[in-house]
């Protein structure tokens, strides 16, 4: 073994500590979603801060700089693409900006978003933004922070943007937008005007909790989610939390009298819990075997819930068990009634329920206003106020409170600035990746009306989950699909599939 090699597996194995403290943190941030009482939270607060503070510490050591130095530019990187090529690429992205922010803000970062993720559960329970504005204002002071800390060329937002989906930036995000956001308001007011509507009514009659959590269960169970290496749990705002190789998590929550919420809610996080679950075990504590973005992760929820679970074919055999589970609420219900239901788009305040026309507009506004808190141009004290005139303007309905509106999300009490724009990316890239699937996959439909998903799911973990990092989210589309991103996908699946429901 040559010494650069011994430096690599040395790389690897330190590396490796960093992401096993960083795990054992993320069980505690699932029991605090999940089980921990609410008079836990500031203890847990500390426990989380210490454990990130020393994965942080891990993950700057000098000596992962040194143990860089010695094996950038060697045989090991020829290939950027090889195993040994894309860990070392994607550390020293990784090492390079984690040793710009300094262990303090770290700690803090986590102490304060530990708190405020308590404080926002309740009060949004109480609809009362003055008791969460002070943990928002100090969660938005933290981020700029480590955005100067980051740096940046242009947008202070870039630098907290590439956290989640690294290479991507404030402008070619803009640009995605605007170019996707015409069609959709367009499709959006073709689909208002339409004579047609669906009777959605069928989904708020009386859907018992327990059946509901045995018939998601069952439909997560069809589409690939192991639950010998998973389990499903509640939460306030539903999740997916991979902990390492054998234990990937997903959360959902219950509407007696909503089907849609804790279904298709299920399939949702069962595709990100798929994607985890078929990330190669045999590399866990390198980049590859780490999710290629969040864009690339929401692809496969997306993926799951609506070109799959909304469509026809996957309903041909769902409907039957769904009308067995539930006869005294789909008993007297036709097919084709209950297809357009759970296909109905109109504006909606919630954003984890909207459709999936409007849902990217919803995105579009959290950016926004995200760019705009980045840039200084928006105080927290008028968030709700902007949230409401923004969202009036998008979709011409406006929040009775701020509940159904600016704090109806738990991501900003997380401190996750710069996420949000991963879920329209995510829907992109899911359109584009499921039209090459059609292409690649004889008889998908029939597959699906048979209740026969693996097909899809293995071609899913052979083209995108087995690669770990190995490919940046643009690299992946490309060599999955043979093309660059492209909104058209979207458009075309979504022009198609309403224009049918609706007879445009």
């Amino acid at each position: 073994m040559s010494n650069q090699e011994k430096a690599y597996k040395e790389l690897l194995e330190k590396w490796k500590e960093a992401v096993l403290v960083a795990s054992c943190g993320g069980v505690l941030h699932w029991d605090q979603e999940t089980n921990m009482p609410k008079g836990g939270a500031r203890h847990r607060a500390d426990q989380i801060a210490f454990l990130f503070g020393l994965a942080h510490k891990k993950a700057t050591d000098a000596k992962i700089g040194e143990l860089l130095k010695e094996v950038e530019n060697s045989d090991l990187t020829a290939d950027e693409f090889s195993d040994s090529g894309a860990n070392i690429r994607e550390i020293k992205h990784e090492y390079e900006k984690s040793v710009k922010v300094p262990q303090e803000l770290v700690e803090e970062i986590s102490r304060t978003t530990t708190i405020a993720q308590g404080v926002w559960v309740e009060a949004r329970k109480e609809n009362n933004f003055s008791k969460f504005q002070p943990h928002l204002e100090k969660i938005i002071k933290l981020k700029r922070q480590e955005a100067d800390h980051l740096g940046y060329e242009k947008e202070a937002y870039d630098a907290l943007l590439d956290n989640y989906e690294p290479g991507m930036s404030t402008e070619a995000i803009k640009i995605i937008f605007e170019g996707f956001r015409q069609e959709l308001v367009d499709l959006v007011h073709a689909i208002a005007d339409a004579p047609k509507k669906p009777d959605v009514s069928i989904l708020e009659r009386l859907y018992p909790v327990d059946r509901q959590k045995l018939f998601s269960q069952e439909a997560a169970i069809a589409i690939g989610y192991d639950f010998t290496r998973g389990r499903l749990d509640i939460a306030a705002h539903p999740f997916t939390t991979g902990l390492g190789p054998g234990d990937t998590r997903i959360t959902t929550r219950y509407n007696p009298h909503h089907f849609n919420h804790a279904f298709f809610g299920t399939l949702h996080e069962g595709g990100h819990g798929i994607y985890d679950q078929g990330l190669p075990a045999e590399h866990y504590g390198t980049p590859l075997a780490e999710a290629v973005s969040l864009g690339i992760h929401e692809s496969q929820s997306r993926m799951w819930e609506n070109h799959v679970g909304r469509g026809r074919p996957f309903w041909k055999h769902f409907f039957p068990r769904a009308q067995q589970t539930f006869p005294e609420s789909l008993g007297d219900v036709k097919f084709d009634d209950f297809f357009f239901a759970i296909n109905d788009v109109r504006p909606s305040f919630i954003r984890v329920e909207a459709d999936e026309v409007t849902y990217n507009l919803h995105i579009m506004l959290r950016f926004e206003i995200e760019l705009a808190f980045m840039r200084g141009e928006l105080e927290v004290k008028d968030l709700p106020e902007v949230w409401n005139k923004k969202f009036t303007e998008y979709f011409g309905i406006t929040p009775k409170n701020d509940a159904e509106g600016c704090m109806q999300d738990v991501h900003w009490s997380s401190g996750l600035v710069g996420y949000f724009p991963t879920y329209s990316l995510g829907n992109l890239y899911a359109a584009q990746f499921y039209a090459r699937a059609e292409e690649e996959i004889k008889y998908l439909d029939d597959q699906f009306a048979a209740g026969n998903f693996s097909e899809l799911k293995k071609w899913l973990n052979e083209k995108i989950h087995k690669h770990g990092k190995r490919y940046r989210a643009g690299k992946l589309v490309e060599v999955v699909t043979g093309n660059k991103l492209d909104h058209k996908y979207a458009m075309t699946y979504l022009k198609t599939k309403f224009g049918e429901l609706y007879n445009l």
